[in-house]
């Protein structure tokens, strides 16, 4: 500090570089606890799939089917949640999401009756429909992806209004870790609840839960200017200056998704998402029928490997967060440093390849193998998902996250879809573990496949001042 420097200047460097304030930590345990109730809902069904699919002879097309409606549904309801965050304020449109998911997440409870009506009103008009366990259980996994659509755009969208940009993939990170706690949580609790409650008690129990969060979001959740001390605030907005990716004047024009889409970025962002999402679903949505049909092992058995399995995430959803940090110290743009640390990330998941091979062995090669695999997707995705807040206007992330969001969307559908037919197929023909094999190699390329492709899109960090 220089002893002729005005005092003012002085007051106003140190309240840029060490705010008073930490109320934003408190927005990012909001987020995480919300991302946790998200894939507490989101995985149920998973967890419940071997004894559903005895219940109701469900082949693995039909298991496949219903896990694509939702991820079809929460592509196409991607493309709206983002707009919809930005038009209604990130407050207001979290709140509607949440209610919406934790309805659906309920409604799967009822999936059969449901299911039933739909039949015999279909049936009335002289058409054919499907089970009814297929078609209530699709009806409520569409309404549960309506919701959670709006996880991600609204909480990106709260990061960026609450962190300056070095903080925002740790604060992602951590958030995003709610999703590996949520995975966590699951087999621990929903095969007990199954057991002695049933099934549907499962579904209404895990779902409640959301209604509770609403609570604390209304009360504690705010825009940064009345929420914030004038210390933190001005911390926050310390790397935010003037520029592209500075907060919007109150009032300022909304940008139509589809300008969003002339953009090389936007593709970028969405070109990773539809590459590796699909794999993140995978894990969560085939394990425990993986671990039942090549292992037999019983609700019960998969409880501890799962738990063992999401425990390793959370070490890649904040350590990912943290580390390119490490580039951004030595001189390289947010955008860059970011790239440089997902291109390590990127190698991490290559480990999946020996997942079926060594399994033999025991059955806890696959699944630390698989944990690796899953905990660098964690490390990418908190990543992945601040490149938009590092070039992007903060009025747009929400939109360009959703447009990102569908990618991955359409992404999950094209590989649960394949999934269903490689297992079905081998299974038939006594190889089921051929079809593994082949989905556990797609698994393990993806991310560079990925990286590769948004390095071509974006070369180097260039935000989008025309917006």
């Amino acid at each position: 500090m220089k002893l002729n420097e005005p005092v003012s200047q002085q007051g106003a460097g140190q309240r840029a570089a060490a705010p008073a304030g930490k109320y934003r930590w408190t927005i990012c345990a909001l987020l995480f606890f919300a991302t946790t109730v998200n894939y507490l809902d989101r995985q149920v069904l998973s967890l419940l799939a071997p004894q559903l699919s005895k219940e109701f002879n469900w082949s693995n097309s039909d298991y496949a089917n219903i896990t694509a409606a939702f991820q079809f549904v929460y592509a196409l309801s991607m493309v709206f949640a983002g707009p919809i965050v930005d038009k209604l304020g990130t407050k207001k449109a979290y709140l509607w999401a949440i209610a919406i998911w934790s309805g659906g997440a309920i409604l799967h409870a009822y999936s059969v009756p449901m299911g039933n009506a739909v039949g015999t009103a279909m049936g009335a008009l002289g058409m054919v429909a499907a089970p009814a366990s297929i078609v209530g259980f699709i009806i409520s996994r569409a309404v549960l992806a309506v919701g959670e659509a709006g996880n991600f755009p609204a909480a990106i969208k709260a990061t960026a209004e609450f962190f300056p940009k070095k903080e925002r993939a740790f604060a992602t990170g951590i958030f995003n870790s709610g999703a590996n706690v949520g995975a966590i949580l699951a087999p621990l609790t929903v095969p007990p609840i199954a057991i002695y409650w049933g099934w549907q008690a499962a579904f209404i129990a895990i779902g409640a839960i959301g209604f509770v969060w609403m609570i604390f979001w209304h009360l504690m959740f705010d825009s940064p200017e009345k929420k914030l001390s004038e210390d933190e605030l001005a911390y926050v907005r310390s790397d935010s200056g003037t520029g592209a990716t500075a907060a919007a004047p109150v009032g300022a024009k909304k940008v139509p998704w589809t300008k969003l889409l002339t953009y090389r970025q936007t593709w970028a962002f969405a070109g990773g998402k539809f590459l590796t999402d699909g794999i993140w679903w995978f894990f969560l949505f085939w394990l425990p029928k993986y671990l039942a049909a090549e292992y037999q092992m019983g609700p019960g058995d998969i409880v501890v490997p799962l738990a063992v399995l999401y425990s390793m995430t959370m070490f890649g959803s904040i350590g990912g967060g943290y580390f390119p940090a490490y580039f951004m110290n030595r001189g390289y743009s947010p955008y860059d440093g970011r790239m440089k640390a997902m291109l390590v990330i990127a190698l991490f998941p290559l480990v999946v390849l020996a997942a079926q091979p060594l399994g033999s062995i025991s059955f806890w090669v696959p699944v630390i193998l698989i944990g690796i695999g899953a905990s660098a997707h964690q490390a990418w995705s908190a990543n992945l998902f601040t490149t938009v807040s590092d070039m992007f206007p903060q009025r747009t992330v929400a939109s360009v996250v959703g447009i990102g969001g569908m990618a991955g969307g359409l992404g999950g559908v094209a590989v649960s879809k394949l999934g269903g037919w490689l297992f079905d197929y081998y299974g038939a023909q006594g190889s089921l573990s051929t079809g593994y094999m082949i989905m556990f190699t797609l698994c393990a390329v993806a991310y560079l496949l990925a990286w590769f492709l948004m390095k071509a899109l974006v070369p180097h960090h260039k935000e989008i001042t025309d917006l």
